[in-house]
């Protein structure tokens, strides 16, 4: 079940076409052989965008999901399901 409202949904794909934009761009800048700290600079950039979509989905996914479950008497299921979550996004 997807918990994600239409609004976030559409941040999340322009956040998400921006990432792929900057990685288009990292592959150019390593293609025209740039300077590393320059393609490194940019490396970090696209990890925490993607960071960022991560923690928006799993804010969702709390307030949607999880909240829903534990109404319906699933808590005990749903907080393992997002311990392995949260065990994956730390990594």
């Amino acid at each position: 079940m997807n918990s994600i409202n239409d609004e976030t949904k559409k941040d999340l794909l322009n956040r998400l076409r921006r990432i792929e934009g900057q990685v288009r761009g990292i592959q150019k800048m390593i293609e025209q052989d740039k300077y590393c700290v320059d393609i490194l600079t940019q490396v970090v950039a696209v990890r925490g965008a993607l960071k960022k979509v991560g923690l928006m989905v799993l804010d969702e996914h709390t307030h949607g999901c999880v909240q829903r479950a534990i109404k319906d008497d699933e808590g005990e299921k749903i907080i393992d399901e997002l311990m392995v979550v949260f065990s994956k996004f730390t990594d």
